[in-house]
C-alpha cells in the first residue's frame, strides 16, 4: 500500500507549467510567485512547439509569456554567426530595449545572449554583435529588414519568431516589413503573434502565417457587481479654448502621481507642454521630432519621478512600458477605439488602481459614444471642477497633511510654542492659523480669486461660437491670464471670464515674468524649441538671428533659456524675417520650432 506522505506533490506555479527548473528558480528570485492568466494560457503550448494567436491587452504581462519560452527553446545557442535561435519583432526602439532586458533579467542563469537592435543606434555597434554571434534578437521591423538586405541578419536557424504588439507594427506601416521578413523564414519554424486587438489585418496575417494556432483571448478584468472598476474612466465635456485651463483643473483635483497626456499634433504636444510648466507642473514633451538622446532623457526624467506629466503623441509613445503611470489623459478624443483601449491600457497596471479621463469637445461627442459601444466600457461623464470644488479640494489634501504629521508625533518643540500662545490667545485660533499657514503654503491663492464667480458651467461659458465664428487656437492662447485688456469678442473662459482660475491657484513653480522689453524699439518675444537639454546658449540664438536673418546683434533683446525651449526678444519690425530665417536654418544641428511667443 502506497504511504501518501511519500507521494511527489504536483507542481505548482511557473513549475506546472513546463519550464526547467533553473529557470523557475530565477523567478522565484525575482519575486515571481504566480502566472497571470496569459502566462497560464501560453507557455504550455509554445513549450509544445504550436504556433498562438494571443490577444491581451498591455500590462497583463505577456512579455514573460514569450520570454520564457524562447528561452528554453533558444538555449541550444547558434549554429553559426548571425544566426540567432529566436526574433521578436516589435513596434518601438522602446518596446525593444525593455523586450531585451526582460529576456536578460530571466535568462540571466543560463547566460542568454540577447541583442536588441533598433534605428537610431550605432549600426556599426549591432554589426559587431552580430558577428560575435547572439541567441535571440529583439528588432523593430525596419533595422531587421535592413539587416536582412545586408546579410548581417540570417534566419536559417530560427526556431520561434515573435510578433508583439502586432497591431501597432500595422499602425505604424509596418506590414510590407513584416511580410518581407516572414517570407524569408526557415520551413518549420514556429510563430507567436501578440495582439492588443485583433482587426482583420492581424486576422489575415494569422491565416497566412500561422499554422493551426492555438488560440488565446484573455479579456479585460470584468467588474462585480458594486465593486470599483480597476481604471476609472471619466469624460469631460469642455470647448476647445478652454481644455488647457480645464485640464489643469481636473489634475489639480486628481493630484496624479505620474500621468501620461495624449495630443493628436506635435505642435499641440509642445504648446502644451509650455502651458503646463508655465502652470507649476514638471511637463516633459515626446514626439516625433526628438532625437533619441532627447527621448531617452525625458523617459529618464519621467521614470524617475522628476517630471509629473509626460505630454506626447500616439506614435512617440508606442511600445513605452511605464508601471507607475496613474493618469491617462486623452486630450482628443481618439477617433479609433482600439487606440483608446492602448492609451488606457498604460495605466491600471499590475494590480493597481488607474484613472482614464478624456476631454470631450461638443462635437466629438459622437466618438466618445462610439468608443463607449465598441469597448464595453462605462464611461462616466462629469463637469469641469469649479472653484469651490479646487479649494474643498484642497482643504481635504491640507486636514490629511495635518492629520498625518500629529499621528507620526515628534511634536514636543512645538507644543512649548502652541502652550505660550494658547496663554494669551484662544486654542482653537491658534490651531487654526497655524492650518492657515500651512494651507497658504501648499495651496496659493490671491484675494481676487476670493470673490470669484465660477462661470465654467454656464452656457454662455461653454458655447465658443461668438459672433458665428470660433475663435482660433492661438486667439484663445493669447487672452490666457494675466493678459490685462481682453478683446471684448473673445470667448469666455470660466472664473469671470479670463480662465484665470486655475492660473493663479497652483503654486508658480517656474513661472516665467515677463522679460523687459529692449530700449529704442518696440520688440516682441520669440519662442524657439531648443533649450538647455539641447546644450542651447545665448550665443546660438544671437548667431543664428544676426547670420540668418542680418538683424545686428545689439537689436536683440532679452534671452531666456529653459530646460526644453528659450524666448528671445527682437525687434517687432523684423519678427516675421528672423521667425522664417530661423525656420530655414538648424539650431545646434537640428530643425526647431520657431515662433511668435503665445504667452506675451
Amino acid at each position: 500500500m502506497t504511504n501518501p506522505d511519500s507521494e511527489t506533490t504536483a507542481p505548482t506555479g511557473f513549475a506546472a507549467l513546463g519550464l526547467p527548473p533553473a529557470l523557475v528558480g530565477t523567478l522565484t528570485t525575482l519575486g515571481y510567485e504566480e502566472p497571470t492568466p496569459i502566462q497560464r494560457e501560453a507557455i504550455p503550448p509554445l513549450l509544445a512547439g504550436r504556433d498562438l494567436l494571443g490577444q491581451a491587452a498591455t500590462g497583463t504581462g505577456k512579455t514573460a509569456a514569450f520570454a520564457l519560452p524562447l528561452l528554453v527553446l533558444s538555449a541550444g545557442g547558434f549554429a553559426e554567426r548571425n544566426a540567432p535561435r529566436a526574433l521578436v519583432l516589435v513596434p518601438t526602439r522602446e518596446l525593444a530595449m525593455q523586450v531585451a532586458e526582460a529576456v536578460h533579467k530571466y535568462g540571466k542563469e543560463q547566460k542568454a545572449n540577447v541583442l536588441p537592435i533598433y534605428g537610431g543606434q550605432s549600426i556599426v555597434q549591432q554589426l559587431r554583435a552580430l558577428d560575435r554571434g547572439v541567441e535571440i534578437v529583439v528588432a523593430t521591423p525596419g533595422r531587421a529588414l535592413d539587416h536582412l538586405n545586408r546579410g548581417t541578419l540570417k534566419l536559417t536557424d530560427v526556431k520561434l519568431v515573435v510578433l508583439d504588439e502586432a497591431d501597432e507594427m500595422l499602425d505604424m506601416g509596418f506590414a510590407e516589413d513584416l511580410e518581407a521578413i516572414l517570407s524569408k523564414l526557415p520551413e518549420g519554424h514556429q510563430t507567436a503573434l501578440f495582439s492588443a486587438t485583433l482587426p482583420a489585418r492581424i486576422l489575415a496575417i494569422a491565416k497566412s502565417h500561422l499554422k493551426n494556432p492555438v488560440k488565446i483571448q484573455i479579456a479585460r478584468e470584468r467588474t462585480e457587481a458594486g465593486a470599483v472598476p480597476r481604471v476609472r474612466q471619466v469624460a469631460y465635456i469642455v470647448q476647445r479654448a478652454q481644455k488647457p485651463v480645464g485640464l489643469g483643473r481636473v489634475l489639480d483635483m486628481e493630484s496624479p502621481t505620474s500621468a501620461i497626456v495624449f495630443c493628436r499634433t506635435r505642435v499641440e504636444v509642445d504648446e502644451l507642454a509650455e502651458f503646463m510648466n508655465s502652470h507649476g507642473y514638471r511637463a516633459e514633451a515626446l514626439h516625433g521630432g526628438f532625437l533619441q538622446s532627447q527621448r531617452d532623457r525625458v523617459m529618464k526624467l519621467f521614470r524617475s519621478g522628476k517630471a509629473d506629466l509626460l505630454i506626447a503623441t500616439d506614435v512617440a509613445a508606442r511600445g513605452l512600458d511605464i508601471d507607475h503611470v496613474t493618469h491617462v489623459v486623452n486630450y482628443d478624443v481618439p477617433t479609433d477605439p482600439d487606440a483608446y483601449v492602448h492609451r488606457i491600457g498604460r495605466t491600471g497596471r499590475a494590480g493597481r488602481e488607474g484613472v482614464a479621463i478624456t476631454l470631450v469637445e461638443p462635437r466629438e461627442q459622437r466618438l466618445l459614444k462610439n468608443i463607449t459601444f465598441a469597448t464595453r466600457q462605462n464611461i462616466t461623464i462629469a463637469t469641469i471642477p469649479s472653484i469651490a470644488d479646487l479649494r474643498t479640494r484642497r482643504l481635504e489634501l491640507t486636514r490629511a497633511s495635518v492629520r498625518e504629521a500629529v499621528l507620526g508625533g515628534d511634536l514636543e518643540t512645538y507644543r512649548n510654542l502652541v502652550a505660550e500662545l494658547a496663554s494669551e490667545l484662544d486654542p482653537m485660533d491658534v490651531a487654526a492659523a497655524a492650518v492657515k499657514l500651512v494651507h497658504q503654503a501648499s495651496h496659493e491663492e490671491s484675494a481676487a480669486q476670493a470673490e470669484e464667480q465660477d462661470a465654467f458651467q454656464k452656457p454662455e461659458a461653454r458655447g465658443d461660437f461668438q459672433g458665428g465664428r470660433r475663435p482660433s487656437a492661438q486667439q484663445a492662447w493669447r487672452d490666457r491670464p494675466g493678459r490685462g485688456a481682453r478683446d471684448e469678442r473673445a470667448p469666455a473662459f470660466a472664473d469671470g471670464g479670463d480662465g484665470g482660475g486655475f492660473d493663479d491657484e497652483r503654486p508658480a513653480r517656474g513661472r516665467r515674468e515677463r522679460a523687459p522689453r529692449g530700449p529704442g524699439f518696440e520688440s516682441v518675444r520669440l519662442f524657439v524649441g531648443a533649450g538647455r537639454m539641447d546644450s542651447l546658449r545665448p550665443g546660438d540664438l544671437v548667431g543664428a538671428i544676426a547670420n540668418e536673418a542680418g538683424v545686428s546683434g545689439d537689436a536683440i533683446g532679452a534671452i531666456e533659456i529653459s530646460e526644453r525651449f528659450s524666448l528671445v526678444e527682437v525687434p517687432e519690425e523684423f519678427a516675421e524675417d528672423i521667425i522664417a530665417a530661423l525656420r530655414r536654418t538648424k539650431i545646434r544641428g537640428r530643425k526647431v520650432i520657431v515662433r511668435p511667443d503665445l504667452h506675451q
